[in-house]
């Protein structure tokens, strides 16, 4: 597997954990398409960040994936996008106490 697939995987994993997160946490929601968004960001940016820290999943090429990489890439993109969307719901919330 490439590493484009990878952060496919993360991308992916960030929206969709963005969303549960979004849907969890009503203070923090910026919407379904928001959510999405910094989700995706935030599980690709530092999913991606996160996976060159750990190398984890990746043979010595950089081309090969086992499930545990695959498995990786999902949980890594999904908890950093989490956080990104808790980050940004937070900061609009303070922007919006301001107003």
């Amino acid at each position: 597997m490439c590493k484009d697939l990878g952060l496919i995987i993360q991308l992916v994993s960030g929206a969709v954990v963005g969303n549960i997160a979004g849907g969890s946490m009503k203070n923090a929601s910026l919407g379904t398409a928001l959510n999405s968004v910094v989700g995706a960001i935030g599980g690709g940016s530092n999913g991606q960040f996160i996976s060159m820290l750990v190398m984890y999943g990746t043979s010595a090429t950089g081309y090969g994936m086992d499930i545990a990489g695959i498995i990786s890439q999902i949980s890594g993109g999904g908890a950093c996008g989490s956080d990104m969307l808790a980050v940004i719901g937070i900061i609009k919330g303070a922007i919006a106490k301001q107003l």
